[in-house]
């Protein structure tokens, strides 16, 4: 490691690959790749997590579980061409209401948030794009580990901001995160199920975010058709997910991003700006033909 990784992610990292050597020049060109501000996030959120008597260990085994049942899942998809499951009832208990493993897995997926490219690049993207003149009323649905929640916190300053999930070991770990970084902050974080919350009222809403949660749900229709009921006429809409990207937890499979994109339209939502982001090594159309995962993410506007 050079000398500009921070002691605690170094640590972290020789954890990871002492475990699984066969990662290790992934995560050294993922440290190479990250700009010092990134390493020192990582640093920092590293430091939460030992503030809460995490260990360094504990975090390395949640990243390998994460990266585990990734690969297992990707052995599936290769071998049957679809995803083990379809219904939200068969991975509901094993997952989201699984305190346990669900706090694993978000531990994981926010360690792999700084280490893998496409992770990273969506990001990188939403970090660029979410406007920061302030004010107005901010949405997330599902925030997960909580970092896009918490980089809407630190530069989008808006007035209000609001995040939703099934799960409570996500609730948990969004408020922790958010209260630890940026204390004071307007941020409620609640356990609430997006498509029935009645006080969540049509065109109130001047940021729209969606992490990686349609690849999640038997029905990603509703969830675009609600958020563009939600949304104001000129707010910002921000939706990332996944095609041919195998996970303990995907339900819903993308063969193409044009199948992706023609929903989106047909939700009545525009694209303003796409990131399509390939398997590594490959391209878009390599992607596609190899049924091998893409990254999407999309700054979107309601349809006048």
């Amino acid at each position: 490691m050079t000398t500009r990784v921070p002691a605690n992610v170094a640590t972290l990292i020789d954890a990871v690959a002492e475990e699984f050597p066969v990662h290790k020049a992934f995560l050294t060109a993922a440290i190479d790749n990250a700009t010092d501000s990134e390493l020192q996030r990582l640093s920092d959120y590293v430091a939460f997590c030992q503030s809460k008597g995490l260990e360094l260990a504990y975090l390395a085994d949640c990243y390998l579980t994460l990266v585990s049942d990734t690969v297992d899942e990707q052995i599936y998809f290769n071998q049957h061409k679809h995803y083990r499951h379809s219904t939200f009832a068969e991975v509901a208990e094993s997952v989201y209401h699984d305190a346990e493993y669900m706090n694993r897995y978000m531990y994981g997926l926010a360690i792999s948030t700084f280490l893998w490219p496409n992770h990273v690049a969506m990001l990188r993207m939403f970090r660029a794009e979410i406007p920061t003149a302030g004010g107005g009323r901010y949405l997330e649905v599902g925030p997960g580990h909580g970092f896009l929640l918490l980089t809407a916190a630190e530069v989008g300053r808006y007035d209000e901001l609001l995040a939703v999930d099934l799960s409570e070991a996500s609730v948990r770990q969004t408020e922790a995160i958010v209260e630890h970084f940026q204390p004071g902050c307007p941020v409620r974080v609640e356990k609430m199920d997006f498509l029935d919350a009645a006080d969540l009222k049509p065109s109130t809403f001047d940021a729209v975010v969606m992490g990686e949660v349609l690849e999640h749900v038997e029905d990603p229709a509703q969830f675009l058709r609600r958020i563009a009921d939600l949304a104001t006429t000129d707010a910002f809409i921000f939706v990332t997910t996944c095609i041919n990207s195998p996970a303990v937890d995907h339900i819903y499979l993308w063969r193409t991003t044009d199948s992706l994109e023609e929903l989106i339209d047909a939700c009545g939502l525009d694209i303003v700006k796409a990131l399509r982001l390939p398997y590594e090594g490959t391209t878009l159309e390599e992607s596609v033909a190899r049924e091998l995962p893409i990254n999407v993410a999309y700054t979107l506007r309601t349809r006048a």
